[in-house]
């Protein structure tokens, strides 16, 4: 099977918001409060912090279960890795994972100030200043026949629907708004013109977005 490029278990507000304004090292997602995004997945029994406690099972644990399967490498933006903006005064932050980051592929940082590589457990973190089609590339010959997840932010996810690098994408549509931050879209439909795109909504009010290519 081709590798593909996915997106998967993203979360957006009704209106389109996957992140706030001011992030810091205090408030990962800035002025937005997180849980609301989240709901859906942190009350599943597989959600990666909930290993050992009792969750729901049924689609939503599935599609938490899915976020790591045939999974080979992840690319992400500089500011999912952490708060610290411009050139880096030293190398001590190390992301916001801990030294057991839940990723266990190599990851593809994209910043304008590079650093070396480091090494979390069975994570690698490499930091490139790339396009997203030569970052895609190095994501690709790293993850070993398997498919690379493009994991965020906003704006990242973004950048490769830019330049039309995405095979399939699951966002999860909280049952709320937001009113103001970063925006993933307007509408889901301006989507459809490359992917299909099925609805599914659950008892919570959320709704998975599930798009694959036309």
């Amino acid at each position: 099977m081709a590798q593909r490029v996915r997106v998967h278990c993203f979360n957006v507000s009704k209106d389109g918001i996957g992140a706030g304004e001011g992030q810091s090292l205090e408030r990962p997602f800035g002025e937005l409060d997180p849980g609301g995004l989240f709901a859906w997945v942190g009350g599943t029994a597989s959600w990666v912090w909930n290993k050992g406690c009792d969750g729901t099972r049924g689609l939503d644990d599935y599609i938490v279960r899915d976020f790591t399967r045939a999974i080979g490498a992840e690319i992400m933006g500089r500011n999912k890795f952490g708060p610290v903006r411009g050139p880096w005064l030293d190398h001590e932050w190390q992301g916001w994972w801990g030294d057991e980051p839940p990723f266990h592929t190599p990851v593809f940082v994209l910043t304008h100030h590079t650093r070396p590589s480091i090494t979390l457990s069975d994570t690698t973190f490499h930091f490139l200043d790339a396009t997203p089609q030569v970052a895609l590339e190095q994501a690709k010959a790293a993850a070993g026949g398997l498919d690379v997840r493009i994991g965020g932010g906003v704006t990242t996810i973004r950048e490769f629907l830019a330049a039309d690098l995405i095979d399939e994408m699951h966002i999860a549509v909280a049952p709320h708004e937001l009113g103001r931050g970063l925006h993933l879209w307007d509408s889901p439909d301006e989507l459809t013109d490359r992917f299909h795109l099925e609805r599914v909504p659950r008892p919570s009010g959320f709704v998975h977005h599930f798009f694959w290519r036309r």
